[in-house]
């Protein structure tokens, strides 16, 4: 059982909000988008993010999640050619969601006393950051992404 200071509370409860955001997001743009392969990538990015949610909610109840058993996948988007406007609207919009909870879990981590928490929120801040870098993958592989 861990015992949470009020500002490690304030900062799940943001994060919590967070994820929820991203499930729902994800899970709705997956019905909207066209591409099949955007269809599975968002399925798949919803589940993470369900983890992440259930990751939160079980340090927010006192338990000390551990995390070495979980393992990322990326999944490598390697088609070319030009999709669907609506696909890469969703797809900006996503990859500016990740940017932004990423960013958030900078400061998170660094202000919890428990280690295993702040390995749980790092675990869960480089899956947002390969969900980002699927995205972006996707759209350049659909040229819809310009390195400058």
């Amino acid at each position: 059982m861990n015992n949470l200071t009020q500002k490690e509370i304030i900062l799940l409860n943001d994060q919590k909000s967070h994820e929820e955001l991203c499930v729902k997001k994800y899970t709705n743009y997956a019905n909207q988008a066209q591409d099949p392969v955007l269809k599975e990538m968002f399925k798949k990015h919803a589940q993470h993010e369900q983890q992440h949610l259930n990751t939160i909610n079980q340090i927010l109840s006192g338990q000390v999640p551990t995390m070495g058993q979980q393992q990322s996948q990326q999944q490598s988007t390697s088609q070319t050619g030009v999709s669907n406007q609506q696909d890469i609207d969703l797809c900006y919009d996503l990859l500016a969601t990740e940017k932004y909870i990423s960013s958030t879990y900078d400061t998170a981590i660094f202000e919890f006393n428990d280690p295993n928490i702040r390995t749980a929120l790092n675990h869960i801040q480089k899956e947002e950051q390969q969900h980002g870098e699927e995205i972006y993958k996707y759209l350049k592989s659909k040229g819809a992404y310009n390195v400058q």
